[in-house]
């Protein structure tokens, strides 16, 4: 398992993104708190990061590559409209899908409803690179510490990742949940 720095991954896209295609599961920066993560289309790497997690019912939220995406992908009302337009940004907001087939079922658990990120940071462009979603949550497993440095990353899940794309430490809190999906509610972590 190797530790990249940003460096490294600009060096590296084109490896690193060929291997985040066919299904590796990575650790990487947001602009909150360090992320757990894997191609939002492909089953298999969904169920590693949910036993690396030991989070098996609650959806994870992805990274979209790009607001055209979440328009194309997701129903958008007039408030929706209002959040959309704050990206990138420490949100996930939650809103409902009419494209099923944008993601594998495991990431929401056939929910009808995906938790959106778009992070205002670098890693961000590379997901609009990659020209699809990729699966994001915090890197722990359910119910522990957060990830924010090296040392505070669970040997658990460590030793389930490909690679890690570190920066340095976090003092960031995870991002602010925005359900969209009915009356507007934000929900404090």
């Amino acid at each position: 398992m190797r530790v990249l720095t940003k460096e490294e991954v600009e060096q590296e896209k084109l490896v690193l993104s060929e291997a985040i295609w066919k299904g590796s599961v990575f650790i990487h920066p947001t602009d909150t708190i360090y992320g757990i993560g894997c191609n939002a289309l492909l089953s298999k790497s969904v169920q590693k990061i949910r036993m690396a997690k030991k989070r098996y019912e609650s959806p994870f939220s992805v990274i979209a590559p790009s607001k055209e995406w979440i328009h194309e992908n997701c129903a958008i009302s007039r408030e929706a409209e209002k959040w959309v337009a704050k990206l990138p940004g420490p949100y996930t907001l939650i809103l409902e899908l009419k494209n099923k087939d944008c993601i594998a079922p495991d990431v929401n658990n056939n929910m009808p409803t995906l938790g959106i990120r778009m992070p205002d940071h670098w890693f961000s462009g590379m997901i609009k690179e990659l020209a699809f979603p990729i699966v994001t949550t915090s890197a722990n497993v359910a119910g522990g510490n957060f990830m924010t440095d090296l040392d505070s990353l669970d040997q658990k899940i460590k030793n389930k990742v490909d690679f890690i794309i570190y920066e340095g430490e976090k003092r960031g809190k995870p991002s602010k949940i925005i359900d969209l999906t009915k009356e507007t509610r934000i929900i404090e972590r």
